[in-house]
């Protein structure tokens, strides 16, 4: 059985009665939490003008956690680089790199993270209303600035730009997330690893199979490397692991209606699942139970995408419930904590389960 690494990605969820100071700091704090229980990589969401999550910033976000960690791999899960230039998220992120060498990785989408008036408040040029992506060509740049080999033509004015990334030799890995057929088959034809979204998208099985019969070695990727991220509750017992899914199913029920709310408490999201039974069950797979139950289920979701790595999504009002949950996980899976730096997908995997 090949080895199955085990990641955090975490969406800075902000509690109500709360406030995003305290939900940047408990980010942090888990991922420090993260490292001492031997999870692979950490990474931080992307969302704007949020009630629900604070990560407005994945770069300024990682950049504090490269000072609170010293193992654990950061990322960002992802930046929507649709909003950007490619040249300045390279620039940024390899700022990072230079501040945790052989730790970063740039996981880049191409959602919004917003509602259409905050994606248009991101744009510098508010000239266009055609809401056209060029995301594959955007993609291209920011590979030829940090792939091994992939670069832009001599005769193209950013050409020079390449040599002047600021990462010190040891330039952030790429990742391309998505959760539809396209980001599949640009993952694959450019030999990146790819991140499917199955908190989002739970029947995504099929983009894994797309992605590898598309797959194209790279210089940074030998073989295809997928990961399935997944929401996951883990507790004590399996009644109060199920009573910890009501907050993010009232959130995502209201969401799908327009309306953005903080994280509720337990109690409060189940009086509402009671008072609304059509909107009270989840909108996608949560995995959720005491450890056995939990470490049978994701097992299942590994097998469903042939993963080669699970990354785990909870959203819970309280930060020791959402610690509780990632630390029995680890303890399901018999994790320890690493003495050296993780290393990347093109590197041999190491056994962790």
């Amino acid at each position: 059985m090949k080895a199955l690494r085990l990641s955090i990605l975490d969406q800075s969820p902000i509690a109500a009665g709360s406030n995003a100071t305290t939900a940047v700091a408990e980010t942090v704090a888990l991922a420090r939490l993260g490292e001492a229980l031997g999870y692979h990589r950490f990474w931080v969401a992307e969302h704007h003008a949020s009630a629900t999550f604070a990560g407005a910033a994945p770069e300024i976000l990682i950049a504090a956690l490269t000072m609170a960690t010293r193992t654990i791999r950061l990322g960002s899960g992802g930046v929507l680089l649709p909003h950007y230039s490619p040249f300045k998220v390279a620039e940024a992120f390899s700022v990072l790199a230079a501040l945790a060498p052989g730790r970063i990785d740039l996981g880049v989408g191409r959602a919004s993270g917003s509602d259409a008036i905050a994606s248009r408040a991101l744009q510098r040029d508010r000239s266009s209303t055609s809401g056209r992506s060029d995301f594959p060509s955007q993609l291209a740049e920011l590979l030829a600035y940090l792939g091994p080999d992939a670069l832009l033509p001599a005769e193209h004015p950013f050409a020079r730009l390449r040599g002047l990334m600021p990462h010190g030799g040891i330039p952030p890995e790429l990742w391309l997330l998505g959760s539809s057929p396209d980001s599949a088959r640009l993952a694959g034809e450019a030999g990146l690893p790819y991140v499917i979204a199955d908190f989002i998208n739970p029947n995504g099985a099929q983009l894994a199979a797309r992605y590898r019969a598309s797959f194209k070695p790279s210089a940074s990727l030998q073989s295809p490397y997928v990961v399935a991220a997944t929401a996951a509750i883990c507790a004590d017992d399996s009644a109060t692991a199920s009573d910890l899914r009501y907050p993010i199913v009232m959130v995502m029920a209201l969401m799908f209606r327009g309306e953005i709310i903080p994280i509720p408490s337990v109690a409060e999201a189940k009086a509402w699942s009671a008072r609304h039974p059509a909107d009270g069950h989840p909108v996608m797979r949560i995995t959720h139970g005491d450890r056995q139950q939990v470490r049978d289920g994701l097992t299942q979701v590994a097998a469903d995408y042939g993963a080669d790595e699970l990354m785990f999504v909870n959203v819970l009002p309280d930060s020791s419930s959402r610690a509780r949950s990632y630390a029995l996980i680890a303890d399901a899976f018999s994790l320890s904590s690493p003495l050296t730096p993780s290393p990347s997908p093109r590197s041999p995997q190491g056994e962790l389960v």
